[in-house]
């Protein structure tokens, strides 16, 4: 995986220095060359015989491969990195973006050396969550770039709340547990020649990803009092006592530990579903687990089939829930109010993140600019549980999930525009699963479903935008919306 790719110009070559931070990019050096002899007979140009290359098959995705030491009481990670990037834009690159989204919290991202090619490179720039990496070739299209990354992780303390943030910090530690999320650099999408890096928010998602492959191989420094580990992947266990984890087509792998886990597993086919909870939360625990079950068994006979092999349920603590690849957390408090029923915070909110499998991780969409094509159809999927597992609290759910309230605004704002948390998701989550019903009411339901099962069938493994939504609908019926979009979108969809 690690075989080193011979690339046919490589037009500059980069001085060596100590790796560092915050630098400028250095101006190439043009070579000088020396004038050739002044003769009576003119010099004829020799023509030095290029190398002979032996074509390398482009990968279809991306392959992140991280060595990972993890000192759980110190709160510190080790990671050497390797990402394999095949350049899938249909363009020649000159340069990288890759987001280190860990460097938004000072001192908790410690760079140590990148390498392309086996070249160090030193002449990169870091800008908050941004590393810009100019390359010194010309990456053409459906070649493979191979990076090399070392770096250590400093994890901040996240139970302390901010006031200004309203949604919580989940990368981090608690005092008892820490969550590795969105925690490696990765290469952000290139769409239509831009890289896409959205600025963070205070609610809401703003990380857009390419489906990649990952091998995580885990250890720890302390092996005798290792925490349990939920993570995305299945784990074997090697034979040195590492972890290795590998999940493929996968937007992101998340990570959590605790020594004060308890766990609890079932199977869906060769699914193997696992709820990770603290000591005294068995019992919503155990719903939780129940609520995926039953949510896996209605998405994939409604939409399609679940992608990966596990899915692992895991108890936050803090005051959120939120999903990843194969993985998702539900808040404490979700756990702390189950009251034994589904009509429940716990129950709907753990079907959300299980939507969130399929609209999010198979389809995935542009988080920060257009939220509401995941966040809608993993709300409204919420209803389309109940309607299948307990039909008699449909009613319940609209007047307790959506119409207590009140939702407003348009659907289609950004997170930057959503006024708060509670104006954001009344208008993205809230006003989406209305629209969605009313479209299902418009067109039917079998129309309904068949659209929603081709919109996963065209969209798995790609970032799809509102227009391709839109499309996609019209091919499935010729009810005039018209009205909807007018009441629900502040944009024009044709």
């Amino acid at each position: 995986m690690r075989n080193k790719i011979l690339f046919l110009l490589t037009l500059l070559i980069v001085a060596c220095s100590s790796p560092q931070t915050n630098v400028e990019v250095a101006t190439p050096t043009i070579p000088v060359f020396e004038a050739l002899p002044v003769t009576d007979t003119p010099v004829l140009p020799t023509e030095t015989p290029l190398p002979t290359v032996t074509p390398v098959p482009a990968l279809e995705k991306a392959i992140y491969t991280l060595d990972v030491l993890i000192d759980y009481d110190a709160k510190t990670v080790g990671v050497n990195q390797n990402i394999l990037y095949p350049n899938l834009t249909g363009n020649q690159l000159n340069n990288l973006v890759i987001a280190i989204v860990p460097n938004l919290w000072q001192g908790s991202f410690n760079l140590t050396s990148i390498s392309i090619n086996g070249e160090a490179i030193t002449n990169y720039l870091i800008t908050n969550q941004r590393l810009d990496i100019p390359l010194s070739f010309f990456l053409a299209p459906n070649e493979t770039v191979d990076i090399d990354i070392q770096y250590s992780l400093a994890l901040p303390f996240a139970e302390q709340e901010d006031p200004s943030i309203s949604r919580p910090r989940i990368y981090g530690y608690t005092s008892r547990q820490i969550n590795l999320t969105n925690w490696y650099p990765f290469v952000v999408p290139n769409i239509n020649g831009e890289w896409v890096l959205h600025e963070p928010w205070y609610y809401g998602e703003h990380l857009v990803y390419d489906a990649a492959d990952y091998e995580v191989n885990l250890k720890f420094v302390d092996p005798a009092s290792a925490p349990i580990v939920a993570s995305s992947g299945v784990p074997e266990t090697q034979a040195d006592g590492s972890i290795t984890y590998k999940i493929n087509s996968a937007r992101t792998f998340a990570l959590s530990a605790s020594r004060d886990f308890q766990t609890s597993t079932t199977q869906f086919g060769d699914v193997t579903l696992t709820s990770y909870y603290f000591p005294f939360n068995e019992r919503g625990g155990q719903a939780a687990l129940q609520a995926t079950l039953e949510s896996m068994q209605v998405f994939s006979q409604r939409y399609g089939a679940y992608p990966h092999k596990s899915l692992a349920i895991v108890m936050g603590d803090f005051n959120d829930g939120m999903e990843y690849s194969a993985f998702y957390y539900l808040s404490k408090d979700f756990y702390n109010l189950y009251d034994g029923t589904p009509a429940n915070y716990l129950t709907f909110v753990a079907v959300h993140e299980t939507a969130h499998q399929w609209w999010f991780e198979q389809v995935a969409s542009d988080q920060a600019l257009q939220p509401w094509v995941d966040e809608a159809l993993a709300t409204y999927s919420e209803r389309i549980y109940y309607e299948s597992v307990y039909p008699d609290l449909v009613s319940w759910w609209w007047t307790y999930r959506i119409d207590f309230y009140k939702p407003g605004g348009f659907v289609d704002i950004p997170i930057y525009e959503g006024e708060g948390f509670r104006p954001y998701t009344n208008a993205t989550y809230f006003q989406g699963a209305k629209f969605l019903e009313n479209v299902r009411q418009r067109i039917g339901d079998e129309a309904f479903n068949a659209f929603l099962q081709d919109y996963l069938n065209q969209g798995r493994g790609k970032i799809i935008t509102a227009n391709d939504f839109f499309r996609i609908l019209r091919t499935h019926t010729s009810a005039d919306i018209s009205d909807l979009l007018n009441q629900y979108f502040r944009s024009i969809y044709q």
